[in-house]
């Protein structure tokens, strides 16, 4: 692959990614997860942990660090969905 769309990749695969820790930030700092959906955040750590699963076949860098950086965020969600509802 490219160096340079490589590194493109890795920086849009965690920039895309902020989504999960923007809301995790929202959730926590407000100690409020009204109106924020546990099942689209819980149907979204799947495709993210199926992305990595993926990743982690291909041998892929990218999809696999920028996965995990997604599950984390993920799983921030939904714990603060499970903490503040």
């Amino acid at each position: 692959m490219n160096k340079t769309f490589e590194k493109y990749m890795f920086f849009i695969g965690f920039a895309g990614q902020m989504v999960f820790y923007l809301q995790a930030y929202k959730i926590f700092s407000l100690k409020n997860a009204e109106g924020v959906s546990l099942v689209a955040f819980a149907f979204g750590l799947l495709s993210v942990s199926s992305w990595l699963a993926y990743g982690l076949v291909l041998k892929d860098r990218v999809l696999i660090i920028s996965n995990i950086f997604a599950i984390v965020g993920a799983l921030a969600v939904i714990t603060g969905i499970l903490l503040y509802s």
